[in-house]
């Protein structure tokens, strides 16, 4: 495989894919970087994406990845360790290579924080979910949880609380910022169930029965990879583009999670669009 390209992608979901999908197919050269780890890995079924009926995250993922592939879109395996800028073009870093490119954009998504608690990784996709909006409604008259005391945890709570029979708060002992109907302090030690979530168990062996729980104790940014080529962002991390999807470096592009706004399949695609589409016009300006 070649080492040059017009385009280099890091991050395969749908924001990278679909970026890749336009600029491929306008005629550039484009490789995606991507390790797999991806939010919608976790997904366990989306419904609420244009055309796509019921599916879960981890099909829509691989999906996307032969599509690209279909096109001439050039798919590396591998995790990208560092990126940088050099006024003309951009190095990527992998754990097995050296890639450069004439652009670059940064889709590496919002990866939720992890908690510390017995459990979670079991119960992922199985009543344990990082994403109210995507999945509160799949909870619809039923006991659901949410996990975290910040701003992050009230719009969670919220999104649950519309839909649920009951939402508890559960903060692991940390004073939240707004002050729900139900609040439960005490700290979680495990969550347990059979082939599905089926509660939380507390420090002092208390039982609370739970069909869901929603782990909203922050959102990690994607951004660390361009942060030190300067690249502004949120306090959150959250990287600023303009209307073409550029963020302050020259040719440097971000698209998705790792963006400021909502964190959706939908929106990742449209922001993928339009950067593929500015792709093409920067890319051609510069032939000219």
């Amino acid at each position: 495989m070649e080492n040059n390209f017009d385009v280099i992608i890091i991050g395969g979901g749908p924001g990278g894919v679909s970026a890749a999908l336009y600029a491929a197919r306008g005629g550039l050269s484009v490789a995606i970087v991507h390790n797999g780890a991806s939010a919608l890995h976790k997904a366990e079924k989306i419904e609420n994406y244009y055309g796509s009926g019921a599916l879960d995250g981890a099909e829509l993922y691989e999906r996307g990845l032969q599509q690209a592939e279909s096109v001439g879109v050039n798919i590396i395996a591998d995790q990208a360790t560092f990126a940088e800028y050099d006024g003309s073009g951009f190095t990527v870093t992998t754990v097995g290579g050296v890639y450069t490119s004439r652009r670059l954009v940064i889709a590496t998504g919002a990866s939720r924080l992890r908690a510390n608690i017995d459990g979670i990784d079991k119960f992922e996709g199985k009543g344990v979910s990082y994403c109210a909006v995507c999945d509160a409604f799949f909870y619809r008259k039923k006991r659901v949880g949410v996990l975290g005391a910040g701003e992050f945890a009230k719009h969670e709570y919220e999104a649950v609380a519309r839909v649920a029979a009951e939402a508890t708060l559960f903060t692991q002992g940390v004073p939240a910022v707004f002050v729900p109907d139900k609040l439960e302090t005490r700290k979680i030690a495990r969550i347990y169930g059979d082939e599905r979530l089926g509660g939380a168990e507390l420090e002092d062996g208390t039982r609370i029965p739970l069909d869901g729980l929603f782990i909203a104790v922050g959102v990690m940014s994607g951004s660390s990879l361009c942060k030190s080529m300067g690249v502004i962002t949120e306090k959150n991390g959250a990287i600023k583009t303009d209307a073409r999807g550029m963020t302050n470096i020259n040719g440097l592009y971000a698209v998705g999670d790792c963006t400021v706004g909502i964190k959706q399949v939908g929106k990742a695609v449209s922001d993928g669009v339009t950067v593929g589409m500015s792709l093409l016009s920067d890319l051609k300006k510069t032939e000219t």
